[in-house]
């Protein structure tokens, strides 16, 4: 084409067809003129059907009004740049596609020409964008039902569980029923390593252990001791394969449950333990507290369990190390002690009057210590308890009121006197299961001070013993 020249028509019907994917002739009366289609965009198909039909018949309900508004600012403002539009084309019923377009005033001529760009690729682009990110939150749906299925149904057993990464030994996830069996919480346990919460485990042989054990062809577990809860446990580990990793999946059941205690007695006994009124504390041979409930807490004023654990239980009773002697002594010749009369020292000073009952904690190898039920008694209890020294007080008292006009005051209460001091020391016989020399301690008297009063008072009998 030489200079001045105007292109040919087919020329310049060529360079429409390749600047746009479509292009469109609308008329005055919104009439479509002439269309002409990308070769290169065959989702569009053949549109000359179009040519001679109303173009807004072509659009989308929203459609219209857009292309309504671009062209009423067109007219108002001609040589404004052109921006574009998107509008929705509805063909054939059903067939409905995006073309994004700009509008030119056709000059000389009261015409539109749209170019236009098909927007169906970036559509279908955006549409499985859209279904990958429901399937991704139907996905994330799933995966939630079925983790709180899974915690439903752990908590919910009534076996303990344990689940084991097996190349750290490091405690995954467990239940209630298994932490229980450790003295603890699963938050406390939860992340951390299996070797810490047993009693003499090394971390490297322990792991050894339960892959040997896993890896067996016939059941096999291996024994553990709790370091919090002092309790001897059996371990069944089972190897099962989740999300391409494996991990340990381990059963505990106490050493004594073949001696009747199932998982729901031992369930129940570490519960009536938590909760019971009375307060619970089990301490090592020399009477250190390892461990102690609620209602210990409460009864010594405590904050917590770590201002009483591995400390003396003497350092709460009255008497200190006479009382917690006395009570040591008699539990290991006899095996439990079912009532001693004492008094509890708060952690800010108060005294509670108690009466302390103990028995003697074995296991297979050697002793676990001591448990020991303390129940707080009220006056009521101090007035019914005894029915031997009221008794005795009532008799004692009614020898006194009877020399009342025989006798001076001093005289009375110096019969008095006697009758009280008689009855301090049968008591202190009594609470000490005839053991002078704890007796005499427990009075603040010399041994030999005590055997005087003992022949005063006519309380030596026939008895032998002089220990």
């Amino acid at each position: 084409m030489r200079a001045g020249e105007l292109p040919e028509t087919s020329s310049v019907e060529h360079l429409v067809e390749q600047a746009s994917d479509i292009a469109i002739m609308i008329g005055a009366d919104g009439t479509v003129e002439g269309i002409s289609v990308n070769s290169e965009c065959p989702s569009l198909g053949c549109l000359d059907h179009w040519i001679g039909r109303d173009f807004d018949s072509f659009l989308t309900v929203e459609s219209r009004a857009k292309f309504a508004e671009r062209r009423r600012a067109l007219e108002a403002k001609p040589d404004s740049a052109p921006r574009s539009v998107q509008l929705n084309h509805v063909d054939n019923a059903v067939w409905e596609f995006p073309i994004r377009y700009t509008l030119h005033r056709v000059t000389g001529r009261d015409s539109y020409l749209l170019f236009g760009r098909d927007m169906q690729p970036i559509a279908d682009v955006q549409q499985r964008l859209v279904a990958e990110q429901t399937s991704r939150e139907r996905d994330q749906q799933k995966i939630r039902r079925n983790e709180t299925f899974f915690r439903v149904v752990l908590e919910a057993s009534e076996t303990p569980l344990m689940l084991v990464e097996p190349e750290t030994g490091k405690i995954t996830d467990l239940n209630s029923s298994a932490a229980l069996l450790f003295g603890t919480k699963t938050d406390t346990l939860a992340g951390t390593s299996l070797a810490q919460a047993l009693e003499g485990r090394r971390k490297s042989e322990l792991i050894d252990n339960l892959q040997a054990a896993a890896s067996a062809e016939d059941v096999k577990a291996i024994e553990v001791t709790a370091r919090r809860s002092g309790r001897d446990l059996v371990v069944f580990p089972r190897y099962f394969r989740a999300a391409g990793e494996l991990v340990l999946l381990c059963r505990l059941t106490p050493v004594d449950e073949a001696d009747g205690a199932g998982p729901e007695a031992a369930q129940s006994l570490a519960t009536l333990f938590n909760l019971a009124s009375d307060a619970i504390v089990l301490t090592d041979s020399k009477g250190m507290i390892r461990d102690a409930n609620e209602a210990f807490l409460i009864l010594t004023d405590a904050a917590q369990l770590r201002d009483v654990v591995n400390k003396p239980l003497s350092d709460f009773l009255a008497r200190g190390a006479v009382d917690m002697k006395l009570v040591l002594e008699n539990t290991k010749k006899k095996g439990r002690v079912r009532s001693y009369a004492t008094q509890v020292l708060s952690s800010v000073g108060t005294r509670a009057n108690v009466d302390l009952a103990s028995t003697r904690l074995s296991r297979r190898g050697g002793d676990l210590g001591f448990g020991m039920i303390i129940r707080e008694v009220v006056p009521s209890d101090l007035i019914d308890g005894d029915a031997s020294a009221t008794l005795m007080s009532e008799e004692a008292m009614k020898s006194v009121m009877d020399l009342v006009g025989t006798a001076s005051l001093k005289s009375l209460v110096s019969a008095t006197s006697d009758v009280i001091e008689k009855m301090c020391i049968e008591t202190a016989i009594q609470m000490t299961n005839n053991n002078r020399v704890a007796a005499a301690e427990m009075l603040g008297l010399s041994r030999q001070s005590l055997y005087v009063k003992l022949r005063k008072h006519g309380l030596l009998g026939n008895d032998a013993d002089d220990e």
